[in-house]
């Protein structure tokens, strides 16, 4: 199911916490990728405070910080140099003061912590990417899997309805 907006909210005592990890993406993003990517890793930040009990206890605010944007930016290609933005993992990671391997092994114990898929991950494309990425369309209709963006008007606005599709094909996001 493909979430319509992202919360930022936090517990209340998770609260110092996620405000310190979110200023050093935030940072990061508005010096080397965009607002786009900064408004993802704060949600993504968000998602993981709420988690009971939250694994942003454990471990350095800075590594917890390179972990998402490294994840954020594996899902949606930053390492592809035939993309916009585009970066290098070893230069991302050295943005946050680390090392490449533990900004890596970060980014996996977030993409399991939040069962993050890989490339393409529905939950975590950014919204200017949704159009292109087949994971966030593909519906299954009578045991058939199909591209909703090919399907009858009808059927596209059940699956809207739904919240299996982000947007109505024809009807681009706001």
């Amino acid at each position: 199911m493909v979430k319509k907006g992202k919360s930022e909210s936090v517990p209340e005592h998770m609260e110092a916490t996620y405000q310190e990890i979110i200023a050093m993406t935030n940072e990061v993003c508005r010096d080397h990728l965009d607002e786009e990517y900064a408004q993802m890793c704060r949600a993504m930040a968000a998602a993981l405070a709420r988690k009971r009990p939250s694994p942003l206890m454990g471990g350095k605010p800075r590594t917890w910080a390179c972990g998402i944007v490294y994840t954020v930016g594996m899902v949606n290609f930053l390492f592809d140099k035939s993309q916009t933005p585009y970066m290098r993992a070893d230069d991302l990671c050295a943005a946050f003061g680390l090392s490449s391997s533990s900004g890596s092994a970060k980014s996996k114990q977030v993409r399991q912590i939040l069962k993050v898929r890989g490339q393409f991950d529905p939950n975590w494309c950014l919204p200017s990417r949704l159009a292109d990425n087949p994971l966030v369309w593909l519906l299954t209709v009578n045991g058939m899997i199909v591209d909703a963006r090919y399907m009858p008007r009808a059927v596209q606005e059940e699956a809207y309805r739904r919240g299996m599709i982000p947007y109505l094909p024809d009807e681009p996001p706001i």
